[in-house]
């Protein structure tokens, strides 16, 4: 007696649809589950076991196999415990054999027969639509967030029981899709709180409009960490398939909260600075997402950035130049998507004061240059931006006209909504990610501006690719100001966020 159903796993960011097959065959009683299991799903044959007399079905005294196919593929985690149990039942004749061929079919089992949460359901429900399956069966406490997919029946259920008794017709569910108001982000946060630091709001303008990396270097107490928390409010909603993509990285990630569906505010990660290489980038064993993957569409904010280990600043140019992050292993190569903003923090030097007009610095000459060493020039290539953050004076308090994160985020948008109109016939949505040949092309300048860049040059001693980000500096700045065309007073602009040079000249 052989029954078959479908269920799914993750590998990467992905879904694939495995098969379970059952077979009850007389011999010694026992449950053998093969093809590549990890310990999780070996160990469901103990709740599976407990599920099925627990919910008043009877166990089949018989050898029960488990194939799990295709077999050379490994399958984690406890979402097989559902199908498993589904499968036994059906090959005894339990359920309708028809019914179970048309769903897929995942959930973990408590010992009395509950169905617990799974990660990772908004994937394997695209995958179900994929596979043109009529829907997924699927716990009650996920039906959320499979339900941003039209065109398949979400089947919640909140027991084995349940599940049973709707494959074979004695129990109906209806998935009410209840209305929310997810669709408009709310932040408890404004850059309005923000006193002062006018030249800063602007630095973060161009940045968030260009899709730019930024440094902030200052004293301690100047408000770099709450600049940087509300970079989030000024950057444009996202899309509905930013939203989707995001929302598959935070279900396989654990990390979606239960009952939600799609993630509408764009990620803030700010990993501390005893984070491991696998930690920013990912990895491991089975491979999972790390930070740069999981602020994907948002912001990765490193604060005190030479406090991390050079080893994990070093790996972060991968994923700042080319968006995504490719790991190996002996099977396989998985790319996590990771096109987020950098938004970096620094003081100037170990004590913090170094150049501050209000206090005196402690530190000597060699010790600053130690310092700021860790920083280096290949990562600084990569920013775009380097900005001081200045001591906050306190007549900026008394200041009631200060911009807000809306004002700023219009702006952002048009400057955005120019980048995507000039840009859809080349593959990029901004700026930052202009290439050499659309660099020449989009980001020609006149012969003042070409005098004014080769002075710069020589004299900041810049290299081929901190010219070319200058000049897409200067292009998002002409787009912030609607002109088509780069101006001298553009480039002058991008020149002055080139702020680390002057703390290297000692």
């Amino acid at each position: 007696m052989i029954s078959k159903l479908k269920s799914s796993t993750i590998y990467g960011i992905e879904s694939f649809v495995v098969e379970v097959e059952v077979d009850l065959s007389n011999g010694l009683p026992c449950l053998d589950i093969v093809g590549l299991p990890d310990t999780a799903v070996r160990e469901s044959k103990e709740r599976v076991r407990a599920a099925i007399k627990n919910q008043g079905f009877e166990f089949p005294i018989k050898r029960i196999t488990v194939n799990l196919a295709p077999a050379d593929i490994k399958k984690e985690g406890p979402q097989f415990d559902l199908p498993i149990a589904i499968g036994i039942l059906a090959a005894n004749k339990k359920v309708k054999e028809d019914s179970i061929s048309s769903y897929l079919v995942v959930g973990e089992l408590s010992l009395d027969g509950f169905v617990r949460p799974v990660n990772g359901i908004l994937p394997m429900a695209i995958k179900a639509k994929e596979e043109g399956l009529k829907g997924i069966i699927l716990p009650f406490e996920n039906k959320r967030e499979a339900e941003v997919i039209k065109g398949i029946e979400i089947i919640p259920v909140n027991t084995l029981k349940d599940a049973i008794d709707f494959l074979n017709g004695e129990l109906k569910i209806e998935n009410k899709i209840e209305e929310t108001n997810e669709n408009i982000p709310v932040y408890d946060v404004d850059f309005s709180e923000v006193k002062g630091q006018e030249g800063v709001k602007r630095a973060i303008e161009i940045a968030a409009a260009g899709h730019h990396n930024l440094l902030m270097i200052g004293p301690p107490g100047t408000g770099k960490t709450m600049i940087a928390r509300r970079v989030p409010t000024v950057l444009p909603e996202l899309t509905q398939e930013e939203s989707l993509e995001l929302t598959k990285i935070y279900s396989i990630s654990g990390l979606l909260p239960r009952n939600s569906s799609l993630i509408r505010k764009r990620p803030f990660r700010a990993p501390h600075h005893s984070i491991t290489p696998v930690g920013m980038i990912g990895g491991g064993r089975v491979p999972k997402p790390g930070e740069v993957t999981l602020c994907h569409y948002g912001v990765l904010f490193l604060d005190e950035i030479p406090e991390f280990d050079r080893e994990v600043l070093e790996l972060l140019r991968q994923p700042m130049e080319d968006g995504c992050v490719s790991i190996v292993r002996n099977n396989a190569k998985i790319i996590f998507p990771s096109k987020f903003m950098l938004i970096a923090a620094m003081n100037p030097c170990p004590c913090g004061y170094y150049l501050d007009p209000f206090h005196e610095c402690s530190c000597n000459p060699g010790k600053i240059q130690k310092y700021l060493g860790k920083i280096k020039g290949p990562l600084l290539d990569r920013i775009d931006l380097q900005i001081e953050v200045a001591s906050v004076k306190f007549s900026d308090f008394e200041d009631t006209k200060t911009t807000d994160s809306f004002t700023i985020r219009k702006r952002v948008e048009n400057a955005r909504y120019i980048q995507i109109e000039r840009y859809k016939n080349h593959g990029i949505l901004y700026n930052s990610e202009l290439s050499g040949a659309l660099i020449n092309k989009f980001c020609s300048i006149g012969k003042t501006e070409k005098l004014l860049l080769k002075e710069a040059f020589e004299k900041l001693k810049l290299s081929a690719r901190a010219l070319n980000r200058i000049l897409k500096v200067s292009r998002t700045i002409a787009d912030l100001e609607g002109e088509e065309r780069i101006s001298e007073r553009h480039i002058a602009e991008a020149l002055q966020y080139r702020n680390l040079e002057k703390y290297y000249g000692l």
